[in-house]
């Protein structure tokens, strides 16, 4: 499983120009499921997206999580990050997930991170083509992995 994670000053998910999903100060995950991934992967994802240390402390420094800040959580479906982009010009996306079985672990995801930040988390419409905003802060981008 994949995240990619940008730390916003607010971000939004919207479809045919309606907000679906919007945050304030947080991170705005785009999440790819691979074929072999399995629960615990996205598990061990999330904990890692909840506790990375993005968010400057009273000194400058990275030092202080999601959990640390009490910020928000905008997740947003990508099967493109699954791309294989090793040969030619273009991209292969014979590792991504199935659509149902990517679905039921994003929706999985989505469960867990409510429940782990005990809060409404933010998302886009899985499968959907949405137009995503974002004011990154730093600018900040990770690349994470189960």
């Amino acid at each position: 499983m994949l995240g990619l994670i940008q730390r916003v000053s607010s971000a939004s998910a919207s479809i045919d120009n309606t907000v679906v999903g919007t945050i304030d100060q947080g991170l705005l995950l785009l999440l790819g499921i691979e074929k072999t991934d399995l629960e615990a992967a996205a598990d061990k994802l999330l904990q890692k997206i909840l506790n990375y240390r993005v968010f400057a402390d009273s000194e400058g420094k990275m030092n202080l999580s999601l959990r640390d800040i009490g910020g928000e959580l905008l997740v947003v479906s990508q099967f493109t990050l699954a791309a294989d982009t090793n040969k030619g010009l273009r991209p292969s996306f014979s590792a991504a997930a199935s659509p149902e079985q990517a679905e039921e672990l994003y929706d999985y995801f989505l469960t867990q991170a409510a429940t782990a930040l005990n809060t409404q988390i933010q998302s886009g419409l899985f499968g959907a083509d949405m137009q995503v905003m974002l004011h990154n802060d730093g600018p900040v981008t990770f690349m994470l992995r189960s």
